[in-house]
């Protein structure tokens, strides 16, 4: 069923589709906090901030991690995933928002992390998520695989559910905006195969 859907290894030139589909996986969350430097003169656009980070020669969480999915002649999802090395122990949340999510992290150190996995919503349900998934699991090389979703995110709480992932944890996440909903991070792992 998924043979049409072809996985390689992301390049520079795919900044702007990695940032659009980092956008989208966290919905609209990776946006918020590019909006900060926006605001700092970095750039005209949070996606144009996005786009500067992602193709980042060595950023992780950048291009060089991201492995893009296309279907149907066109880009259709990206995985961002890298090892979770001790150094992610020295890092302090700057933006109170991404405490609980860094504090989840620290509890995870040499797993595979799986940072974004995003679909563009026209072509989801087709197995492009899955075969994404599948990738990073094998990326993994045997180690454990960790990934962090919003507690009220059914559709990837479901899809890491059936593929081996247990809670391992959870967060209160730091409301955005005055009327944000309400919800926790939601630590999952999956473990060494």
């Amino acid at each position: 069923m998924t043979s049409f859907i072809a996985l390689r290894q992301a390049s520079r030139r795919d900044a702007s589709e990695l940032a659009i589909l980092a956008d989208i996986a966290s919905h609209g969350f990776a946006s918020w906090l590019w909006f900060a430097d926006m605001a700092n003169g970095v750039s005209d656009t949070p996606l144009e901030r996005g786009r500067l980070k992602m193709s980042e020669e060595e950023a992780v969480g950048g291009w060089r991690d991201a492995v893009v999915a296309e279907a149907y002649g066109e880009v259709a999802g990206v995985a961002i995933g890298h090892e979770l090395d001790e150094g992610i122990r020295d890092i302090e949340a700057t933006v109170p928002a991404t405490g609980p999510m860094l504090a989840l992290q620290k509890t995870v150190v040499g797993s595979w992390f799986i940072g974004s996995l995003g679909v563009y919503s026209h072509l989801r349900g087709i197995g492009i998520g899955r075969r994404l998934l599948d990738d990073q699991i094998e990326r993994a090389d045997r180690r454990p695989v960790s990934l962090i979703t919003a507690s009220d995110n059914e559709a990837a709480l479901s899809l890491y559910g059936r593929n081996g992932f247990l809670e391992a944890a959870r967060a209160d996440a730091v409301p955005l905006f005055e009327n944000s909903k309400k919800h926790a991070w939601v630590l999952m792992t999956r473990s060494a195969a």
